[in-house]
């Protein structure tokens, strides 16, 4: 997994990733290859990627320890800056707020901790709207956080996508945007298509 050469505009915001996004390979895909092409900061914890590695190892037949590390060095390999590590300002403000579950305090400090635009998680009830907005950010799912960004960075996104698609051994454009739309992301996925379906006339 590497970079490739961007042009120099700034993103348009920093997006913090919760472990259920990352969890799903098609959602990581589109969120780092977005990333990639300068749509968007992306941004992580190592307890975050903790519980990728954990859910993954509980969920995907075959995905052990040796795999998990060879994400994790892989994600942070290509994307040094991505992971933090919360610092007291970020414990000390999230410690108070009424979040539904406490296991889920660390996911917000991280976000604080990089003074992040969005907190993408689809996990919206564990992040009540009076708490993201004491700390001013917003929560999104990834399908919304994805179909926004493909309203916005249409060339972009597409591109993201194709990326997707290349480098999943097999996959096509309409197996990856039924993945997308299995994984919870059936908004994005149609405007995904109505994005293909204009380029290839």
């Amino acid at each position: 997994m590497t970079s490739p050469v961007n042009d120099e505009r700034p993103p348009i915001r920093v997006v913090l990733a919760d472990a259920n996004v990352l969890s799903s390979h098609v959602l990581r895909d589109h969120l780092l290859y977005a990333a990639m092409l300068g749509v968007l900061e992306i941004r992580w914890s190592a307890a975050i990627l903790a519980e990728v590695v954990e859910h993954l190892g509980e969920n995907v037949v075959g995905f052990d320890a040796a795999a998990g590390a060879r994400l994790v060095a892989a994600m942070n390999g290509a994307f040094p800056a991505a992971e933090v590590e919360p610092d007291s300002y970020a414990e000390v403000a999230v410690a108070e707020l009424p979040l539904p579950d406490d296991g889920d305090r660390h996911v917000l400090a991280a976000a604080i901790a990089v003074d992040a635009d969005v907190l993408c998680t689809d996990n919206l009830r564990d992040f009540p709207t009076d708490a993201m907005d004491e700390v001013g950010i917003r929560v999104m799912s990834a399908n919304a956080l994805l179909s926004l960004l493909i309203a916005e960075c249409p060339d972009e996104m597409l591109a993201a996508h194709r990326l997707a698609v290349s480098r999943l051994p097999g996959a096509t454009d309409a197996s990856t945007l039924g993945a997308l739309r299995r994984a919870g992301a059936p908004q994005a996925a149609d405007l995904m298509a109505r994005s293909w379906a204009i380029e290839r006339r």
